[in-house]
């Protein structure tokens, strides 16, 4: 288990974010995090909210911190704020219909050791693959496979060392899908047809949020 939690941008004052992770913990009956994250850039400096997170690491209650919905300026600034190493993260929305992180963001995170963590990955299809031909392409290729369409999908998300995927679950059978695409290594061929089928488009400034 990696327990992570977040902090909103209204809470994010230096006093504010100490104390809404003690809270945290408190509900969570827990004596630590292993991530806390900026849910989102906000009003506060980013300096205040910085030094509240880099002394929730000194304290133990939280192993490493990182952000969410940042893109590459805002990422840059808070590198520049807390030095080389120290932002363990960037939460973004991203799934095979939206990969506008891979314009910008992505390079950037990997070129500065930063992990991307997708959240909703496979969108906001009740039913999956998605229709369409593009949808039919992975259930090709997880029927090839023997896996399921999710887990192809999941494998081409997180193909590269620094990306990772968080699907949402409470059916217990969904989450041993979901855990058996990390088993599914796709070859380069099928990369590239997943990769035309669902294009990366044109760039669009900030990142996509929900």
């Amino acid at each position: 288990m990696f327990l992570v939690s977040k902090i909103i941008p209204s809470n994010a004052s230096r006093q504010g974010t100490i104390k809404h992770c003690e809270q945290t913990l408190k509900r969570l009956r827990s004596e630590h995090l292993d991530c806390y994250l900026i849910h989102w850039p906000g009003s506060y400096p980013l300096e205040e909210t910085i030094e509240a997170l880099e002394e929730l690491v000194a304290a133990g209650k939280t192993r490493a911190w990182g952000v969410s919905n940042f893109d590459e300026a805002e990422l840059a600034s808070a590198l520049a704020i807390a030095g080389p190493g120290r932002i363990a993260c960037n939460q973004v929305l991203y799934h095979l219909e939206e990969r506008n992180i891979e314009h910008a963001v992505l390079p950037w995170c990997e070129e500065n050791g930063v992990a991307v963590v997708g959240y909703t990955p496979y969108g906001q299809h009740r039913k999956y693959p998605p229709p369409g031909n593009a949808g039919a392409l992975l259930a090709q290729i997880a029927e090839r496979l023997a896996a399921t369409p999710r887990q192809v999908a999941l494998a081409f998300l997180t193909r590269r060392p620094d990306l990772f995927a968080i699907p949402k679950s409470t059916n217990p059978e969904h989450l041993k899908e979901n855990a058996g695409g990390a088993k599914i290594t796709l070859a380069e061929p099928d990369i590239a047809a997943i990769d035309r089928a669902f294009s990366v488009g044109r760039r669009r400034p900030g990142v996509p949020m929900l």
